[in-house]
């Protein structure tokens, strides 16, 4: 019995010697490996630069005429991509006053002003939150060695917002020409120097007034792929179906909607890009109008991601607006229920500046913003080409709001985007509106909307069969309810509001 307890106590220590050696070794290995092999930047960096997820300003090269050795593509986007996220580290710094992974895309020369210029904001609670949309490069000179290289920016297109103790101090929209010499160290090109040599305050372009838009139209979901119209699900003969239904009822237009992640973000899916084409020729065959909202389900308005929502609008708009069908932009679906969570003035300095990102796209197609409300209706009204808001609220007091709104905007259109009520009655909301409510409340809401000579969109065709919880939420009261405020119930049968989808 001893020997065999003796035995036990034996294995116990071989085998506990035997861990205890194997976790040395591979503690060694494991350091060993690590001293010999070279560091990634992006752990090194504190902000784990990815310009592919967060900085892509749209970059423009002018044909290389530069002195000294001649430049090859693979230097070239070497440069370009630590310049830029140079650009995009110090604008980082400034905004959180940190200095993390400044020293890894500038020499020490040049990072003394940028940490004095920290020291000096954070001393004082202020931060700069900024971002460049535009870049026009120059190759001014390239060194035999291949270690020097000089570059001009010419002006570049920065956004910038001065806070101080939390509180904006100053906007600005501005173009500067910047010339830089980058030095090539440990692999990387940092940046020695850099002059400003001129900036220019931006003043926003105006598209004159339209004379007429006509819109007599409805928000277009399908049926069985409400919130989700593009993908797996897509249709043509879905769409086909729809909107002859949409054209024989005497309406012209339809209001779609592009979703931002959905799409792909920065890199817009191809796949629904080509629906989305598909979805305007359709609409032209059947002589219907087409405004696209853009930027659904969208709510990070942060500037130091703007250049991934700038090319993801330039994508979508490069790509239809020659369309005979499309009518007009839509910036972002009722972007004043973001002001609480997001902040209003982010979210209006966003529309502002997504307005200009557009329009210089797109200078033939009119722009609009779809306001939840009249009173947010006015923001932004200089800017867009006609005034957009939702109604879903008292509808005796839709006249008196409307004249209201005339008063403050006085030299633009007025389209009603969004109005309508559900036909829901049972056991969620055993008091609500029944189908012959619904259709009473169109019947009114078309005369008013006679009366002020309003254009108008109705919120939609059909009833659905599910919600997506992203739309209302999880509670059973409010889903149910929006699944019913179609002018076509779930059968396919029009309601009695039908009678009154137009006046």
């Amino acid at each position: 019995m001893v020997s065999l307890n003796k035995n036990i106590i034996r294995s116990i220590l071989i085998i506990s010697y035997i861990i205890v050696i194997a976790l040395i070794v591979s503690g060694i290995s494991g350091l060993f490996s690590y001293l010999n092999t070279g560091a990634d930047r992006s752990k090194m960096l504190h902000t784990e630069i990815k310009k592919i997820e967060q900085y892509l300003p749209k970059v423009i090269w002018q044909p290389l005429n530069n002195e000294g050795r001649k430049m090859d593509n693979q230097n070239l986007n070497a440069i370009q991509n630590d310049y830029l996220d140079a650009w995009y580290v110090k604008q980082v710094a400034y905004n959180s006053n940190k200095k993390a992974g400044i020293k890894d895309y500038y020499t020490d020369h040049a990072r003394k002003n940028l940490y004095q210029t920290i020291d000096y904001n954070a001393n004082n609670n202020t931060r700069v939150n900024a971002t460049t949309i535009k870049h026009n490069l120059n190759l001014d000179f390239f060194s035999e060695d291949g270690q020097l290289a000089v570059i001009t920016d010419k002006d570049v297109l920065e956004y910038k917002q001065v806070y101080n103790k939390d509180s904006l101090v100053l906007e600005t929209k501005e173009t500067s020409t910047y010339k830089s010499i980058l030095l090539l160290e440990d692999g990387f090109w940092r940046i020695r120097h850099t002059v400003r040599q001129n900036f220019t305050p931006i003043k926003s372009k105006l598209n004159p007034p339209i004379d007429s838009l006509n819109i007599k139209g409805i928000n277009y979901y399908p049926q069985n792929s409400p919130w989700a119209m593009f993908g797996n699900l897509f249709a043509k003969d879905t769409l086909k179906k729809d909107f002859k239904i949409i054209k024989d009822a005497g309406l012209n237009t339809i209001r779609i909607f592009v979703q931002y992640e959905d799409f792909g973000k920065a890199d817009v899916d191809k796949t629904k890009l080509k629906q989305l084409k598909t979805t305007l020729d359709i609409a032209k065959q059947h002589n219907l109008k087409v405004i696209v909202t853009l930027f659904d389900f969208f709510g990070d308005y942060a500037v130091l991601n703007w250049t991934l929502n700038h090319r993801h609008a330039e994508t979508i708009v490069n790509s239809i607006k020659n369309h005979d069908a499309l009518l007009a932009w839509d910036i972002k679906n009722e972007p004043n229920l973001d002001f609480k969570s997001r902040g209003k003035a982010n979210v209006i300095a966003w529309l502002d500046n997504m307005i200009d990102v557009v329009r210089s796209v797109d200078s033939i197609n009119p722009i609009t913003i779809g306001w939840s409300n009249t009173k947010s209706a006015t923001i932004l009204k200089d800017k867009v080409d006609f005034v957009s808001f939702h109604y879903y609220e008292d509808l005796e007091e839709l006249d008196s709001k409307v004249i209201a709104l005339k008063k403050e905007i006085k030299n633009k259109q007025l389209v009603l985007q969004e109005f309508g009520i559900s036909s829901y009655s049972g056991f969620w909301k055993p008091f609500g509106n029944s189908k012959e409510d619904q259709a009473s409340y169109y019947k009114k809401a078309q005369e008013i909307i006679a009366k002020n000579n309003l254009q108008f969109m109705s919120w939609t065709l059909y009833d659905f069969k599910n919600i997506p919880k992203e739309v209302v939420g999880r509670l059973p009261w409010r889903k149910n309810a929006q699944k019913h405020f179609g002018f076509i119930d779930k059968n396919g049968n029009k309601k009695p509001a039908f009678k009154y989808i137009t006046n």
